[in-house]
């Protein structure tokens, strides 16, 4: 299960449903290992999420090009995970 919050330009992901409504339950929600999974799996292709949390962050040069790496990136992450199915 994952969910995504977004406020403003900042978009977070958090692999737990439904999406964390406070700031404890977002700790809470927190894998280490599978935060930092996404992280080094996205830098390696090139895309960069903030150093905490799984966050996004858009600014004005952002173009629908870089929109689409993250998202082709992101997609083959999690499709990866899910083809590697759950870890005991």
């Amino acid at each position: 299960a994952w969910s995504v919050q977004q406020l403003g330009a900042r978009s977070e992901y958090r692999f737990t449903s439904p999406a964390p409504t406070t700031g404890s339950a977002s700790a809470a929600s927190a894998d280490d290992e599978l935060d930092e999974y996404v992280h080094l799996y996205m830098a390696n292709r090139g895309v960069l999420i903030t150093p905490f949390h799984n966050m996004a962050l858009m600014c004005p040069t952002t173009t629908a090009e870089d929109v689409d790496r993250h998202t082709e990136v992101f997609a083959a992450c999690v499709d990866e995970l899910v083809a590697a199915g759950p870890v005991v």
